[in-house]
């Protein structure tokens, strides 16, 4: 087993009917009771969940910033935080999902920060941030476990850039989970939630057998339990037991403790951030994209842990080389199984040069030796992707 530190300062509120928290929960990170609540597109509206956090929260003044995208921007976001400044507020509630949590992220650091904020985001040398607004979480997309970690993710379209930040600053001092949101979703959401959270977990799984088995355990039932209800809670939403595990899944899906103790490969992210960048495909789908290739180039690094896999999760039998194989097979068809296309050009028919592209942003980066063994060269992404066409 791998040493390993870990702590997650997050105080997760499960359950229905936990909205009557919100006064509470922010009054002990609020003094001026002046805070800005941050959303997406507007589905908050529509759903009335706006309009009952408003409810709960009239004894503060609430400035309302909406329109943090699905792929949260960086040129939006600073205009979230040029109004926090303006109007001295003193704590962020997020409402929506991963984008909205990794938005508000950014923008609880750039608050504080003088200068280019985007240098933070590049890593140029000695640029980071040193403090952050103190900032909370009202869940209504169960996906990437955005409310119970401390990392983000931000784009940047005019340069075609998704970049990655976090640290201890960026804990939600508290996340209010309550499954009952599912039923407000459209098919679509709940297909690509069910498939992060899937992705997360194998990132932190498939890479090679480790002597910390309670962590080989905990991935796995993430994953069956994911197997067991995704198809099932696509069509019946309003189900509470199938919304509540999707949810409790995804939240521990990317919580900190499935990393603890066991090598990681965050490879098939980095190439699925290209894709979403360049074709502006759902995060969820480029990993859907990106993962059976991933392993199929990797197979011989991978193998061990593909046969451990196939039995564990999808009982497979026979030899360990046909196992390894239809345990491939057996993801794809999954995310297939939840309406997920698994081709680029599922997406879109411009497909000319984008393998050699992302090689070079690889190769620029100086991501020249990746996964678990650091093993994925720049030339191995580039058949990963010309494979994913």
């Amino acid at each position: 087993m791998l040493n390993f530190e870990v702590i997650n300062p997050t105080r997760i509120v499960f359950g229905k009917d936990q909205l009557e928290r919100l006064p509470q929960l922010i009054t002990e990170f609020s003094n001026k009771k002046r805070i800005l609540l941050a959303y997406g597109g507007g589905s908050i509206k529509t759903t009335g969940i706006l309009n009952k956090i408003l409810m709960h929260l009239t004894d503060f003044e609430v400035i309302e910033f909406g329109g943090i995208e699905a792929n949260p921007q960086f040129t939006t976001l600073m205009k979230g935080v040029e109004l926090a400044l303006e109007k001295d507020i003193d704590f962020i509630l997020a409402v929506g999902g991963g984008s909205v949590i990794d938005g508000v992220k950014f923008m609880t650091g750039a608050f504080y920060y003088e200068g280019d904020s985007y240098e933070v985001l590049q890593r140029k040398e000695g640029k980071v941030f040193t403090k952050a607004l103190p900032f909370g979480t009202y869940l209504t997309l169960p996906a990437t476990g955005s409310e119970a970690n401390s990392g983000a993710v931000i784009s940047r379209e005019e340069l075609k850039e998704k970049l990655t930040m976090g640290g201890p600053l960026f804990f939600p001092k508290f996340s209010v989970c309550d499954p009952t949101v599912v039923a407000t979703l459209p098919k679509r959401q709940i297909a690509n939630g069910i498939t992060d959270a899937f992705m997360h977990t194998l990132e932190q799984y498939l890479t090679f057998p480790t002597a910390n088995l309670l962590q080989e355990r905990q991935a796995e039932s993430i994953l069956q339990t994911l197997i067991e209800i995704g198809p099932e809670v696509i069509e019946h939403p309003n189900n509470y037991k199938l919304a509540s595990n999707l949810m409790l899944c995804a939240t521990h899906a990317l919580n900190g403790n499935l990393r603890c103790g066991v090598p990681t490969d965050w490879t098939t992210h980095m190439i699925g951030h290209e894709l979403t960048a360049i074709y502006g495909i759902d995060h969820a789908r480029t990993l859907a994209i990106v993962a059976p290739r991933l392993y199929e180039n990797q197979f011989e690094n991978k193998k061990e842990k593909l046969v451990q896999y196939g039995k564990r999760v999808w009982n497979l039998e026979g030899s360990n080389q046909e196992i390894a194989e239809q345990a491939i097979v057996k993801t794809e068809a999954f995310f297939q199984s939840l309406g997920i296309h698994t081709k680029i050009s599922d997406y879109s028919a411009d497909t000319d040069h984008i393998a050699e592209i992302i090689k070079t942003r690889f190769i620029e980066r100086g991501w020249l030796a990746m996964g678990e063994r650091q093993a994925i060269t720049p030339t191995d992404v580039e058949s990963i992707v010309l494979n994913a066409i």
